[in-house]
């Protein structure tokens, strides 16, 4: 059995996704460990507090708990949480020399808690596995007006000299990591993310439109974080475009209703073009009524500039969904244009237009397309990524590992 610290510095894994800085990097923490606790080993995730009302200790499952550690105010920006890794630091030490444990192997996620890592592996001499979900400088690539501060570029960098591993999800990733900051490619491992199968599965279309009282002819769908770097005002472009007809809807699920000064200027933006009568705005809602929305929809639409991964749209399909996204980062690697969805490779709305034509026309290919986005979300579950995790990390140990499944904590 190992004894596994994760660290999510700036994004808990149990808080709720679609809200500023929540989004796919929680949901890969979060399946992770508990993958991991079901295989029998014991696993922490520290992240900062996020919420005044959250408890020290959350169960995610069997062997596997977040720990809250205080780390500055509750509402700190995240462009200044980088100030805040010492007071993390020293809560961490405190929390595990409180309660005597010692971990086997650390394993960071993006650049901040990259930083800690590094401080961790010193002091306890184990080593440190790095995941950074991101990268300023393909995000500074990807949209032009996006902006980074050298100081993330900085760490990144010193991060990727000095972890043990870099576990990445694509290839393309590894390829920007070792042209845009030198990292040596020997050391990145490159291991996909999944998809909780148990969580994301279809349902009946009508019975999940009557859940959310949508009785619309066709439902379009997006879902994730609101911030410009989405495309979502490519999204609603795109669908004023449309020749299709006039009875449908499109639901964006993400962000807050209230203080988003993006949000504000898509619902302004939907008023100009005419479609905010065609417009839904949700915000942020747990994930266990996402599988609703999902099956609800005819299809999901993801106009990104950039994705390290894209795992909102392998949810998608994993609930029989086809899928028009943006042909970027990951997402060219489980959506197989022409058979589960399309991929698009201009950031601009007049091909999202024209294949959402195509699919809203067309009851036989929406469904022809969503099987097959089913059957390939059905590869990629999480169990698969936790078992090649774990052998990333026993090789790094040096020591051969027995499975330990079903061993009692």
């Amino acid at each position: 059995m190992l004894n596994l610290a994760l660290l999510s510095f700036h994004g808990c894994p149990v808080a709720r996704l679609g809200e500023k800085d929540t989004g796919g990097m929680n949901v890969y923490v979060m399946q992770l460990a508990k993958e991991l606790g079901s295989l029998g080993h014991k696993v922490d995730v520290y992240t900062r507090y996020h919420d005044p009302k959250d408890p020290e200790i959350v169960e995610l499952g069997k062997n596997a708990r977040v720990i809250h550690l205080a780390a500055g105010y509750h509402q700190a920006k995240k462009e200044d949480l980088h100030r805040f890794v010492p007071q993390f630091l020293r809560s961490l030490y405190s929390f595990q020399r409180r309660n005597q444990i010692k971990y086997d192997l650390i394993h960071s996620n993006y650049w901040l808690s990259g930083r800690v890592g590094i401080a961790l592996s010193e002091e306890w001499d184990i080593p440190h596995v790095s995941t950074f979900h991101t990268l300023a400088k393909t995000k500074l690539m990807a949209r032009a007006g996006e902006r980074e501060s050298d100081l993330r570029s900085t760490v990144e960098k010193t991060v990727m000299d000095m972890a043990d591993t870099i576990v990445v999800t694509t290839e393309m990733e590894k390829e920007d990591l070792v042209r845009l900051y030198g990292a040596a490619h020997t050391k990145i491992k490159v291991n996909p993310a999944g998809v909780d199968l148990d969580l994301f599965r279809p349902m009946d279309k009508l019975e999940a439109r009557g859940r959310l009282g949508l009785d619309e002819s066709r439902i379009i769908l997006y879902v994730g974080r609101i911030e410009p770097l989405k495309g979502i005002d490519i999204l609603l472009e795109a669908v004023s475009l449309m020749e299709w007809g006039t009875d449908y809807r499109l639901i964006i699920v993400g962000g807050s209703l209230e203080g988003d000064e993006h949000l504000e200027f898509l619902k302004n933006l939907a008023c100009e073009l005419g479609i905010e009568d065609k417009v839904s705005f949700t915000g942020s809602i747990e994930q266990d009524k996402l599988p609703s929305f999902y099956s609800a929809a005819d299809v999901f639409v993801l106009p990104s500039h950039h994705e390290s991964f894209g795992l909102v749209a392998l949810e998608a399909m994993a609930c029989g969904s086809p899928v028009i996204a943006s042909r970027v980062g990951g997402l060219k690697t489980f959506l197989n244009n022409g058979e589960s969805g399309y991929l698009i490779p201009w950031q601009c709305p007049d091909p999202f237009a024209q294949r959402l034509d195509i699919l809203l026309a067309n009851p036989s290919l929406m469904n022809t397309m969503g099987n097959a986005a089913k059957l390939k979300a059905l590869d990629m579950g999480w169990g698969g990524v936790a078992e090649r995790m774990l052998d990333l990390y026993t090789g790094l140990l040096h020591e051969p590992l027995e499975s330990v499944a079903g061993a009692s904590s």
